[in-house]
């Protein structure tokens, strides 16, 4: 077993810039850079895990560390494009096709290394890895959600986040972006969502909805499935992931439910994060209280 390990500057993918002319280590603010952990012998199992929409590979490091030192995946963190960048302008020009892209090279990386994939991601990450464990046949081992993005959360039986949906796949992200700056003092995300990305994830999901509407009890979905969703995500909506759960059978769906307490609200991204992120004395992102539980329960569901 190889010994404890932070993902760090240290583990940055050079090929990944290879592959990807857009990103370059000169291009991309420091710590949020793509990322490669490969055990020096051959291991048995690998992992891609992909982060979400205005975020980078930094969120997530620690689940990345926890499954190569203590399960002994090699590990994988693609970063996305128009995300990670010192000069994000605006995120223009980004395409839901080359985040799939994105995706696949990792995928392929992690398969000409290891005989068993798995694939998992944060929010945006994790609707464009369903996305994946559902047509990539490289993908041959468990799919891991963390606050997945399968449905936008809002209203009365989720109506505005449905309504969400519908708006940003018109023409009005364009009109109601006014290009806010993107860089604030959070090192590893911008400021905000911006528009053109928020319309690429309204189409991903319009695509997911699809393909989970294809399974049924008869023809279930085919891959072991952990999803982990705080109560008090007011980003994404937990009827996504239920509607994924109808159509996995019962035995190969573990929901790690972070339960929001009084002294405890665990927001969207912070189900991932082991440590918060903290900018001098201030703590921009709060960390999961839960989260060495939540390793734990990914530590039983694999030995299912």
């Amino acid at each position: 077993m190889t010994s404890t390990s932070q993902l760090t500057q240290a583990d940055e993918w050079l090929d990944y810039y290879a592959r990807f002319s857009y990103f370059s280590p000169e291009k991309i603010r420091e710590g949020c850079h793509p990322r490669i952990k490969e055990h020096r012998q051959a291991a048995h199992k690998a992992i891609v895990l992909v982060h979400g929409l205005s975020d980078s590979p930094y969120y997530m490091t620690a689940i990345g560390d926890y499954f190569f030192t203590n399960l002994g995946y090699n590990v994988y963190l693609p970063l996305l494009q128009g995300h990670g960048l010192k000069k994000p302008a605006g995120m223009e020009g980004i395409e839901l096709e080359e985040w799939k892209s994105n995706v696949s090279f990792a995928i392929n990386c992690a398969a000409s290394r290891a005989n068993e994939i798995s694939i998992g991601g944060l929010s945006t990450g994790g609707t464009l890895s369903l996305f994946m464990a559902a047509v990539n046949p490289k993908i041959n081992g468990s799919l891991y959600l963390f606050s997945a993005a399968l449905d936008l959360a809002g209203g009365p039986l989720g109506l505005i986040g449905e309504i969400k949906e519908k708006l940003l796949q018109t023409f009005l992200p364009g009109l109601l972006d006014f290009n806010k700056p993107l860089i604030d003092e959070n090192p590893y995300r911008y400021s905000h969502v911006d528009m053109d990305g928020a319309a690429e994830l309204a189409r991903l999901i319009k695509e997911t909805d699809v393909l989970i509407d294809g399974f049924s009890d008869k023809f279930p979905f085919p891959k072991k499935v952990f999803a982990a969703h705080s109560d008090c995500d007011t980003t994404a909506s937990q009827e996504g992931i239920h509607a994924l759960e109808n159509v996995v059978p019962e035995e190969q769906f573990t929901f790690f439910r972070v339960w929001e307490t009084e002294e405890q609200k665990v927001k969207h991204a912070s189900v991932v994060l082991k440590e918060p992120i903290k900018v001098g004395e201030d703590t921009l992102e709060e960390a999961n209280p839960v989260f060495d539980d939540m390793m734990t329960s990914i530590a039983s569901f694999e030995k299912q």
